[in-house]
């Protein structure tokens, strides 16, 4: 019995931590705005829960910014044809996302990036799979 009431409250313990850890991105970035950064990647992060994209961003001022775009967790990047080597630092690209609430946070929800070299997310080959139900394009 106090093998089942360990079980139990271990389990519960980790099915709230995992919830918790997954939040809502209303609660970092305003998702009813969207601002859109050219710049050039620094690195990308491809992990769980979410992947991060890096990249450096000159102001009107010429000042440079280092960006942090958060994007789906790793399995549902390779589902749609993202790897770690899809970005290189140096690649030049424009990211749509919703910006975070605090305006000295330089972070996005990302909702669609470009390469110059004419790779995009989500279209094309990488949103393929699924009819194409991956990210921001699908129905909601």
């Amino acid at each position: 019995m106090k093998h089942r009431l360990f079980v139990l409250a271990v389990g519960s313990i980790l099915v709230a931590s995992a919830a918790y850890a997954h939040h809502s991105f209303a609660k970092d970035f305003n998702e009813s705005k969207s601002v859109t950064l050219d710049g050039e990647i620094v690195s990308f992060d491809m992990r769980n829960p979410h992947s991060w994209v890096y990249f450096n961003v000159k102001d009107s001022s010429g000042a440079v910014h280092k960006y942090g775009a958060e994007w789906f967790g790793l399995r549902r990047l390779q589902q749609t044809g993202v790897s770690a080597t899809t970005f290189k630092a140096g690649d030049h690209v424009t990211v749509t996302g919703a910006p975070n609430w605090s305006a000295t946070d330089y972070s996005v929800h990302l909702r669609t990036i470009r390469k110059d070299d004419g790779w995009s997310w989500p279209s094309g080959t990488n949103t393929a799979r699924n009819g194409g139900r991956f990210g921001y394009g699908r129905s909601r």
